[in-house]
């Protein structure tokens, strides 16, 4: 429980750091910062919870959000984990939460052609 707890508290602290920084640090990508700010609209704030869930932690996503996130293409969930794993505090890691974002995009898209 005190693991699962402290897991928990961890993707919070993330999720509060990248709503901190992401606005200071995107603001010279004007392009990114468009796809972010769409992603972020058209997706719940529960779903990318989720998505930062399974790509940062051991999180668990719906079937209702891997279809949200496909419909809305791969460049969001690129764009979404993209400007998270760049945070210093997460960079050392990067290699390994884009091939769980990969790998989780796959996972997506098969559940969505099944439904």
């Amino acid at each position: 429980m005190t693991t699962s707890t402290s897991q928990l508290t961890t993707l919070f602290i993330v999720v509060a750091l990248v709503c901190a920084f992401v606005p200071a640090f995107s603001v010279e990508e004007g392009e990114a910062k468009t796809l972010w700010d769409t992603c972020l609209l058209k997706i719940t704030p529960k779903c990318a919870l989720d998505i930062i869930g399974v790509v940062f932690g051991n999180g668990t996503i719906t079937d209702a959000c891997c279809h949200d996130l496909v419909e809305e293409g791969k460049v969001c969930n690129d764009t979404l984990i993209k400007y998270i794993s760049d945070r210093p505090h997460l960079v050392a890691k990067e290699t390994q939460y884009l091939k769980k974002r990969d790998d989780f995009w796959t996972h997506c898209v098969s559940v969505t052609k099944t439904a």
